[in-house]
């Protein structure tokens, strides 16, 4: 039987699921493997993930062209120990007992791949933060 601690769960928000959050449920999924369970989604869901943003992740060797966004659930919400948004505002609900994030990062939509390196690596800097800080 085992006693390991559950593992945590951690929810990236943006309005389109198309770049920040992808990007940032990669990073996490690609540090920690198992040891978190990772979801993304969006308040309005675009139709594909940004293709500048799947050239800037597989510059840093992940592969997210296989990705699609998603709608955001309230059951999404409720499974996650903490949610960080990506400037959706007000359209994330909130519940009890969660730990709530708001990364305040610039938009790569309609962005070339230029501008969204320096996007992806702030992310990638915040990531790692987050996974010292579950981690400890």
């Amino acid at each position: 039987m085992s006693t390991a601690t559950p593992r945590p769960s951690v929810l990236f928000v943006c309005v389109h699921n198309a770049g920040r959050s992808q990007m940032a449920a990669a990073f996490l999924t690609h540090l920690a493997g198992d040891r978190v369970e990772v979801r993304s989604a969006g308040s309005a869901p675009a139709g594909t993930v940004n293709p500048a943003v799947v050239d800037a992740m597989e510059e840093v060797g992940i592969d997210i062209s296989a990705e699609t966004p998603k709608v955001l659930t309230v059951e999404a919400v409720r499974a996650s120990d903490v949610v960080i948004t990506m400037g959706c505002g007000d359209t994330c609900p909130v519940f009890p007992g969660r730990r709530y994030l708001d990364w305040r990062l610039d938009d790569p939509a309609g962005q070339g791949v230029d501008a969204v390196r320096p996007i992806r690596d702030e992310i990638e800097r915040r990531i790692r933060g987050l996974l010292a800080d579950l981690d400890g």
